[in-house]
């Protein structure tokens, strides 16, 4: 191996990367702006199935193609992040390998990001508990019992980042970027958006 070899894979080795897991019943919009966002950002995102790596069912009855299953994953994440969508947060919530992986984040002090319904998966694995958080209207009750609500379209408290919905996607994405690549590079990504003043 020479040695330009050796300097790519470890450069490589240094890009962040971020777990995004999609289970069926995910809203399709929110998983795909996410996966954008961080990608335009620089980050290595795996797009990882619940069940698997085969076309997965969203709650728009489009088929979104998983990177990989959850279950082949491996190596260090700086960032977890899960869709929402009420069936997807559903799974999410009852599923132990995501648990898991939860409360893997929170000890290794992980970006913990959360969007619509996905919340819910954080009351249901015993996450972050009376943290400061968002989440869509209709789960709005559940969280509050769990967590600090507040009514806003991005809220961040200490590692954990959660947003309301589709509409609030695209800023959900930029703060993850601004978490984990910093200011400069959420200012690039947000200025290629054209986003509306």
């Amino acid at each position: 191996m020479t040695e330009d070899m050796i300097e790519d894979i470890e450069v490589e080795s240094t890009i962040p990367r971020a777990l995004v897991i999609l289970a069926e019943g995910a809203e399709e919009a929110e998983a795909v702006i996410v996966v954008d966002i961080l990608r335009r950002g620089g980050i290595d995102v795996v797009f990882a199935g619940l069940n698997g790596d085969g076309p997965v069912l969203c709650s728009r009855k489009m088929k979104l193609v998983p990177d990989v299953a959850l279950s082949a994953v491996t190596g260090h994440f700086q960032a977890i992040v899960l869709p929402g969508g009420a069936e997807g947060a559903r799974r999410l919530a009852s599923s132990e390998a995501v648990g898991e992986r939860l409360r893997h984040a929170v000890t290794d002090g992980l970006v913990v990001g959360a969007l619509c319904a996905a919340p819910l998966a954080l009351q249901a694995h015993h996450v972050f508990a009376g943290k400061s958080m968002t989440c869509h209207p209709s789960v709005a009750s559940r969280i509050a019992m769990y967590g600090n609500l507040v009514q806003k379209p991005v809220v961040e408290d200490g590692h954990l980042v959660t947003s309301q919905g589709l509409g609030t996607a695209i800023l959900f994405g930029l703060t993850l970027v601004r978490r984990i690549m910093g200011d400069v590079r959420a200012a690039d990504v947000e200025r290629g958006l054209t986003l509306p003043r």
